[in-house]
């Protein structure tokens, strides 16, 4: 009886195997096949369209200028292969423009983020008015940038300027008329790098907060039963937590602060050379004043491909949508 007990368990198990397989195949079967796709297309048409003429259309049409020899009037005279690439690489200003580029895009995302981290604590606190403080904190993503930007611009101003009448209060500046911030090409930069801070600290922040208010309520009880306090708490528990409003809020800052022209152009726009010039204005500069269209499309193909490789890296690297 035993032995007929032992040799039915393998005959058993030989039978159990060729589910095995079949299993797979019913798993394989659940792929998304071609007949799959073709039945989401029609779903995803207008997406991709949508994608197609907005981002891949111009795209094309930035990198069939950059090829071409265009006149003042916009004639096309022929292509003249990469001479247009050769000239951006060859301008004596390029390399220290793309240093002041990276100065920009750091400086303000890194200020930006951290402001926007203590910013987003506060309002994620009870107290009275936070109704009020919030609102006014989204005012200057919600403003005009070039008005915001004007404001400051005016305010700076070494005669009338209330920003300078502030400083000079305070002894940070001698005499109103002492020093021209937006006549300095160092100074207007760092007051742009001001500014943008200001306008990017709204959506850093709700972005922020909106990440702490998913953080669970039960977690943070354990941790102060755990006799953890206010520092270990933030780092161990709520940090991780704002993993992906973190990583999805740097993302869109590098880009919008990258491709930003608005500020530095009204700041910087009126002092003579390059040495206060980004990507963006010298693109701009070769449009209005050198007249070079073609030079002007190499540039912007070259800066495309620069904010390309910089998302490729962040979304390999730091994994946005990874959950915690």
């Amino acid at each position: 009886m035993n032995q007929m007990t032992k040799s039915s368990n393998p005959v058993g198990a030989v039978a159990d195997r060729p589910h095995a397989p079949e299993a797979a195949d019913a798993v394989q079967q659940k792929r998304p096949g071609g007949r799959e796709l073709w039945l989401a297309l029609p779903w995803l048409a207008p997406a991709l369209i949508l994608i197609v003429g907005v981002v891949f259309f111009p795209a094309g049409v930035m990198f069939f200028n950059s090829t071409r020899d265009i006149s003042l009037s916009g004639l096309d005279k022929g292509s003249v292969g990469f001479d247009n690439y050769a000239a951006v690489f060859s301008f004596p200003a390029f390399w220290p423009i793309m240093g002041r580029t990276i100065i920009w895009v750091v400086s303000v995302v890194a200020i930006t983020v951290v402001l926007s981290l203590g910013l987003a604590q506060i309002l994620n606190k009870a107290f009275p008015g936070r109704q009020l403080v919030r609102l006014a904190v989204i005012i200057p993503w919600a403003a005009s940038v070039v008005m915001t930007t004007m404001v400051f611009y005016y305010g700076l101003e070494p005669y009338f300027g209330v920003i300078n009448k502030f400083l000079v209060d305070i002894g940070f500046v001698d005499t109103p008329e002492g020093y021209g911030w937006t006549r300095n090409p160092a100074t207007a930069f760092a007051w742009s790098i001001v500014i943008a801070i200001f306008v990017s600290l709204p959506f850093t922040t709700y972005t922020l907060l909106a990440g702490l208010q998913s953080v669970p309520g039960d977690a943070l009880e354990a941790a102060k039963m755990d006799g953890a306090g206010p520092v270990r708490t933030y780092w161990s528990i709520i940090f991780p937590q704002l993993r992906g409003a973190l990583s999805v809020a740097v993302l869109i800052n590098i880009i919008n602060v990258f491709n930003s022209l608005p500020i530095l152009k009204v700041m910087t726009g009126s002092i003579p050379g390059y040495d206060a010039d980004t990507v963006m204005t010298m693109i701009f500069k070769y449009i209005e004043l050198q007249k070079k269209v073609d030079v002007a499309s190499a540039l912007s193909v070259v800066a495309f491909l620069i904010v390309i490789v910089i998302v490729a890296a962040y979304v390999k690297i730091v994994k946005p949508m990874k959950e915690v």
